[in-house]
């Protein structure tokens, strides 16, 4: 079986494929990519068990076709460091030897029978669908990824939920101390439909999507999830249980409203926060009329901050106490220039809005407070 590809083709799909493969796996050829030489193509899958993840590269010149599992290190190592050229493999099955020869010389790796790569599971004729454009997905895992848990004993938080309602499809994550929810108009079902997208492969789709157009389509069922990109799938383990009710959490009647300048008030509590508290990161934003102060303080180590800025601010005065690095992540999650602060009272939770509201989706994050000793 011979047959040639392209250098920066292979380099750049195997690149991607490798974020997939864990350094440590219970079966050794899960360190492997698999090629599965198809005609004119070129088939390359790399898998952690839980999630699979698949693409393809179109060859130069193919004779004959077969499957091959080889090591995932050792060819990265190789070919990375290669101009445009092509690059032609020859594997012999019978010797478990691929030799791989390219512009000035040649080298050989051991390969290994494809067929004992474990198999994905399929989705049953009855998965729910979703299609939704790429660069839509992309913003909105982006957006919601940061605000994930890392809970052994509540797992349904460490992922990101898919909500798919009569009205919108949801996007959701928290972590119990903040909370992300992006609705999107444009995508709903009469049929209520729900998953939970585990972080590793949320962080995968995040690296790969946004590149190009079109749209994604994500089939799912109650415990896997299958995400076709373009030029790849992604199959998923998902985390099973029930999410919380996240709608619950978010108060409806916080009358007190501030507008501030995003970047004005991101650069403030990055000033402000290394004077906290290093266990609570406890900021105390005082704000009355036009103005907004944050003070931090650390009276173990005599360290204190105060930070004075203008806003604007319709609601009675009030302190209320954030956590500072978990404001700083919110801040940063947005894109608009202004962000509006919305605030009932002390021990109930803020809502951070964006100025503007991306078109047919509605944003929202929220952050718990913090008890404050005046």
């Amino acid at each position: 079986m011979r047959f040639t590809v392209s250098s920066t083709a292979l380099s750049s799909k195997l690149n991607t494929l490798s974020r997939v493969i864990n350094s440590k796996n219970a079966l050794p050829i899960l360190g492997d990519f698999v090629f599965d030489i198809n005609s004119q193509t070129l088939n390359l899958t790399a898998s952690d068990s839980e999630n699979t993840m698949k693409t393809s590269v179109e060859l130069n010149e193919n004779d004959g076709e077969g499957r091959f599992a080889i090591d995932s290190h050792s060819l990265l190592e190789a070919v990375k460091g290669f101009s445009e050229q092509p690059i032609t493999f020859d594997a012999d099955q019978q010797s478990n030897l691929v030799k791989i020869t390219y512009q000035n010389g040649l080298f050989s790796l051991p390969i290994e029978n494809a067929d004992e790569y474990p198999a994905t599971p399929s989705l049953g004729d009855a998965a729910s669908t979703i299609v939704i454009s790429n660069q839509l997905l992309a913003e909105n895992i982006n957006r919601s990824i940061f605000a994930t848990a890392q809970d052994e004993l509540r797992p349904v938080m460490n992922g990101i939920f898919f909500d798919l309602t009569a009205d919108c499809l949801a996007v959701v994550a928290s972590d119990g101390h903040k909370l992300v929810r992006n609705k999107i108009f444009t995508i709903k079902s009469d049929v209520p439909a729900s998953f939970i997208l585990p972080k590793k492969p949320a962080a995968l789709l995040k690296n790969i999507l946004g590149k190009d157009g079109g749209d994604i389509i994500v089939r799912f069922d109650d415990r896997n999830a299958e995400i076709n990109y373009g030029d790849g799938t992604l199959q998923c383990r998902l985390i099973e249980g029930r999410y919380p009710n996240y709608n619950s959490v978010i108060p409806q009647n916080n009358t007190n409203e501030l507008r501030i300048d995003r970047g004005s008030l991101l650069s403030a509590l990055r000033r402000v926060q290394p004077f906290a508290n290093d266990s609570s990161n406890l900021i105390r934003f005082h704000v009355e009329g036009s103005t907004l102060q944050l003070d931090a303080e650390d009276y173990d180590f005599s360290k204190t901050a105060t930070e004075r800025m203008t806003c604007e601010y319709n609601g009675k005065a009030m302190s209320i106490g954030f956590k500072g690095s978990s404001f700083i992540e919110v801040l940063s999650n947005f894109d608009t220039p202004e962000v509006i602060i919305q605030l009932s009272d002390p021990s109930r939770a803020g809502l951070v809005l964006p100025s503007e509201q991306p078109e047919n989706q509605d944003v929202l994050m929220l952050m718990m407070p913090m008890l404050i000793n005046d």
